[in-house]
C-alpha cells in the first residue's frame, strides 16, 4: 500500500503599489497558522484576494499566480521534505504606510533613473566580466541580461540579473535588512521579488495593469511617472503622450489638476473598452 507525502504548503501574497520613487511592497503569508479561506468563491484566487483585502484594508485591482517555489527543508531525518510556496501577484493603488518596503531596495542596480543604481550596475558588469574569464556559456548569459555587446537592455529580465549577481558570489540571496516583521522566512527571498518585478514589468508593456496602481482620475504626467517608477526608466514625454492617446487608452475627464505649480493639466480617467488592445511596449523604444 503506497502513501501519498504531503508536502508543508503556503501562500504568498506580494502586495505592490506605487511610491514617489519606487514600487513599495508588501508581503502577506498564509499558512496553517492563518484564519482559512472562505470556502464560498470559486477559486483559490478569488478566496486568497478577499483574504488580503480584509486583511490590509486595501482594494487590489491586478492579481495573477506568480509562481511555485519548493525549498528544501530538513526534518528529522537524514532525508529533506520541500516547503512548497504558492505565490501571487497583487496591485493596489494604496497600502498602509507603516507595512511596506522600498522594491529598488532590494535591487536598486534595477533603477536606471538613479545614479548611484547606475553606480552599482556599471561596478557589478565590470566585476561579473572578470568572473567569466572567458567561458563562453557565462559571456554570453551577461551579454543577453545585463544588455552588453550591442544587445539592448531589458528591464523584464530582472530575474536573470539577479541570478547571474548571486551566482558571482556579488549579492546575497538574503538582504541584511527584512521587509518587515511579518516576512515569511524565505532563504531565497530576493528570487521571489526579482521574479514578481520581472512579471510586473511584463505586465505593464502589454496589459492595463497599470491603471490598477493608479487612483481614479489622474493627468498623463501621472501616467508616464508610474511607467518609469515600474520600469527602472526614463521615457521619452512626446512619445508617451501619442502611444497613449493615438490607443484612445484615456479619455478627459472634464476636470483639471490644480495641485502643482503653473498651467493645470487635465485629468484623465482610463476607458476599460480599450483593456484588450493596450500596448505600452513602445513607450520604451526610444529611450537608450
Amino acid at each position: 500500500m503506497t502513501h501519498k507525502t504531503l508536502y508543508p504548503t503556503d501562500i504568498i501574497t506580494v502586495l505592490i503599489t506605487l511610491g514617489e520613487t519606487s514600487p513599495q511592497l508588501m508581503l502577506l503569508h498564509h499558512d496553517q497558522n492563518s484564519p482559512s479561506l472562505e470556502g464560498n468563491h470559486y477559486s483559490l484566487q478569488r478566496s486568497l484576494r478577499h483574504w488580503v483585502e480584509t486583511l490590509t484594508g486595501c482594494s487590489i485591482g491586478y492579481m495573477e499566480q506568480l509562481y511555485t517555489f519548493a525549498e528544501p527543508q530538513k526534518g528529522g531525518s537524514s532525508t529533506t521534505t520541500p516547503h512548497i510556496h504558492i505565490t501571487y501577484l497583487a496591485l493596489t493603488n494604496h497600502l498602509p504606510l507603516s507595512c511596506h518596503s522600498h522594491l529598488y531596495r532590494h535591487f536598486p542596480w534595477e533603477d536606471r533613473r538613479s545614479k548611484s543604481g547606475n553606480q552599482q550596475l556599471e561596478n557589478f558588469i565590470a566585476r561579473i566580466r572578470l568572473w567569466a574569464d572567458e567561458r563562453t556559456e557565462r559571456q554570453s548569459r551577461i551579454a543577453t541580461a545585463f544588455g552588453l555587446d550591442g544587445l539592448p537592455w531589458d528591464d523584464t529580465r530582472v530575474l536573470e540579473r539577479y541570478e547571474l549577481l548571486w551566482e558571482s558570489g556579488l549579492v546575497p540571496r538574503i538582504p541584511n535588512e527584512h521587509v518587515d516583521a511579518n516576512t515569511p522566512n524565505l532563504r531565497d527571498e530576493r528570487r521571489l521579488l526579482a521574479t514578481a518585478l520581472a512579471r510586473l514589468r511584463t505586465r505593464i508593456r502589454y496589459s492595463s495593469a497599470i491603471f490598477d496602481l493608479l487612483p481614479p482620475s489622474f493627468t498623463l504626467l501621472h501616467l508616464q511617472q508610474a511607467m518609469e517608477t515600474l520600469s527602472g526608466r526614463f521615457m521619452h514625454k512626446p512619445n508617451f503622450r501619442r502611444l497613449v492617446l493615438h490607443q484612445k487608452l484615456v479619455e478627459e475627464t472634464g476636470r483639471q489638476d490644480n495641485s502643482a505649480p503653473g498651467r493645470p493639466a487635465k485629468l484623465y480617467r482610463f476607458c476599460p473598452s480599450a483593456a484588450a488592445s493596450c500596448y505600452l511596449g513602445a513607450a520604451f523604444l526610444p529611450l537608450e
